[in-house]
């Protein structure tokens, strides 16, 4: 059972260190010393969590981890000493161990000089019987398009256990490009000007970002288990390359090193030497197995380019009935990587042979079926980049043959999916997937030729632009239903709003709620509505 917290515990923390959180972006922060970033937590277990902050002295400096089980710090614990050193960015990580499951604790840091940092919140797992837990799902956000309104509403629903961050947590691009100039919301600064490329640039990035108020927030009260998408390396990352990398930017297994080495400085994760596996697990009492996959630089093979494959074709259907059917169904065309795809199969048929109810895998990419209505055709206004109108006259001509909308998404690796979701099935398994990158919502009943086998509840952005940033003048709720009903597995979609998501999770059922937000273009937690779709246990489909 999940223990209550306090809530006048909950409300001190809007006092402690707060005052920092008003810095607006990391060119005032270039030469901060003290605690600049505030704090984090994550990976938590039942007897232990992460705990991550950022000290700057003018040299590498010793910090002091306190826990305790109140924001007043009466009786506190000191969890240990951490270095922070020029050599990881001033970042500073420890893990604390031996503290009690299923428990709210505070947490704070303290410098050489005697200062504190604001205080966190953070919390271990369950053990044993859980009759409830709530996760927060989040992702996609990219700071320039407007506010982490989302972060601010999510940080203060006092029913969230855990924070999901399913990737594209920043955004590689250099100012002015994604957004574009006009569309950029001013004060919504980032550093570097160009492109994060080299460790300097990917630092500065991260700084950036991280001294948004909104985001130090969700850290400071929730613990996270992120995981990264494509735009923490550059955009349609795969193992051998990615989309937005290009030679004359260096090799690119040193930038993907980079990128690594940074992301594990800055987010509250575990140190890992590069190449290590990247996929982990973690336990909520008897009620859920959290499963993380990673579906972009390790076994990732590169995605398909249907554009590519009828350039300079006579005959255009001949050419996409071929590639349908030779191309994309090749079975050795992978997401995951065979290793990592046979360890999911191993822990789906562990975690339901152990009694737990429902196996939970979150990873980046939908998972669900997408093919493009035919109606999308005239979407698109004659004034719309060159680019969005031939892949949507390219994507309807697919899809008469049954070909999806994103060769990035599971759609590009068909084989694959339907080994792991057959894999599900043989376990047995109450799967529900958790996916992020499209920036829009969507709620699938997944399927194998043999029948139903799991759901998916897709997280819409926190500030990326979704569907409706392509089709302008059209009505939303045409385009959702033009979608909806084109393809038979996808049960519902919103293609219009920003937010986040949370996941309710009782032994019976899982009730995903998407939040939508008034706006992201100002400072507000201003909510125009939510939707909410069900799954039963022994259903392995949304409640109709």
């Amino acid at each position: 059972m999940t223990i209550e917290i306090d809530r006048r515990q909950m409300m001190a923390l809007g006092t402690f260190g707060l005052g920092a959180l008003s810095v607006p972006a990391s060119a005032s922060l270039i030469n901060a010393k003290g605690f600049t970033h505030g704090v984090a937590s994550g990976e938590p277990s039942q007897n232990s969590v992460l705990l991550w902050t950022r000290f700057v002295g003018s040299e590498d400096s010793k910090l002091i981890a306190e826990i305790a089980d109140n924001a007043e710090f009466t009786a506190a614990k000191i969890a240990g000493e951490i270095e922070a050193t020029a050599e990881r960015d001033f970042t500073a990580k420890i893990v604390v161990e031996g503290l009690n499951p299923n428990q709210w604790y505070f947490f704070r840091f303290i410098g050489p000089d005697g200062s504190k940092s604001m205080t966190g919140r953070t919390r271990t797992l369950p053990q044993g019987p859980t009759q409830k837990f709530n996760i927060g799902v989040v992702g996609c956000s990219n700071m320039p398009f407007g506010y982490f309104n989302a972060y601010a509403h999510a940080a203060q629903n006092a029913d969230l256990d855990l924070i999901i961050h399913t990737g594209d947590y920043l955004y590689e691009y250099p100012v002015g490009t994604y957004p574009s100039k006009e569309q950029t919301l001013a004060g919504r600064v980032i550093d570097p000007k160009h492109e994060m490329v080299q460790l300097a640039d990917y630092r500065l990035r991260y700084a950036a970002y991280r001294s948004d108020p909104d985001l130090q927030r969700i850290h400071q009260v929730l613990p996270m288990i992120p995981s990264w998408d494509d735009h923490e390396f550059a955009n349609d990352a795969y193992k051998d390359g990615a989309e937005n990398h290009d030679p004359s930017e260096g090799d690119w297994a040193l930038r993907k090193r980079v990128a690594e080495r940074v992301y594990r400085e800055w987010m509250p994760v575990q140190d890992m030497e590069f190449g290590s596996p990247r996929w982990r697990e973690y336990q909520i009492g008897d009620l859920a197995t959290l499963f993380f996959t990673e579906s972009r630089i390790g076994g990732r093979d590169k995605p398909l380019d249907l554009a590519a494959a009828i350039k300079g074709q006579s005959d255009v259907t001949a050419a996409l009935s071929t590639f349908r059917d030779d191309v994309w169904q090749d079975p050795s065309h992978s997401m995951l990587g065979k290793v990592q795809e046979m360890w999911l199969a191993d822990r789906f048929g562990k975690s339901k042979a152990s009694g737990t109810k429902w196996q939970v895998w979150s990873q980046q990419c939908v998972m669900g079926e997408l093919i493009l209505p035919q109606d999308a055709k005239n979407w698109v206004p004659d004034d719309a980049p060159p680019i969005a109108q031939a892949r949507v006259a390219v994507g309807a001509l697919a899809a008469k043959i049954g070909l999806p909308i994103n060769f990035d998404s599971w759609d590009g690796y068909p084989q694959a999916r339907a080994r792991s979701l057959t894999a599900a099935q043989q376990a047995e398994a109450d799967l529900i997937v958790l996916s992020g990158d499209s920036h829009n919502a969507w709620a699938f009943d997944l399927e194998t030729q043999d029948g139903a086998a799991g759901v998916e509840f897709a997280g819409h952005s926190v500030s990326s632009p979704g569907f409706e940033a392509y089709t302008k003048g059209v009505n939303p709720d045409v385009v959702a239903q033009a979608v909806t009903e084109t393809n038979s597995q996808l049960q519902w979609a919103d293609t219009q709003h920003r937010g986040y998501m949370t996941v309710a999770l009782t032994p019976d059922k899982a009730v995903s709620t998407w939040h939508f937000l008034d706006s992201i273009r100002k400072k507000s937690i201003a909510m125009v509505g939510s939707k909410s779709q069900t799954v039963l246990r022994g259903a392995n489909q949304l409640q109709a």
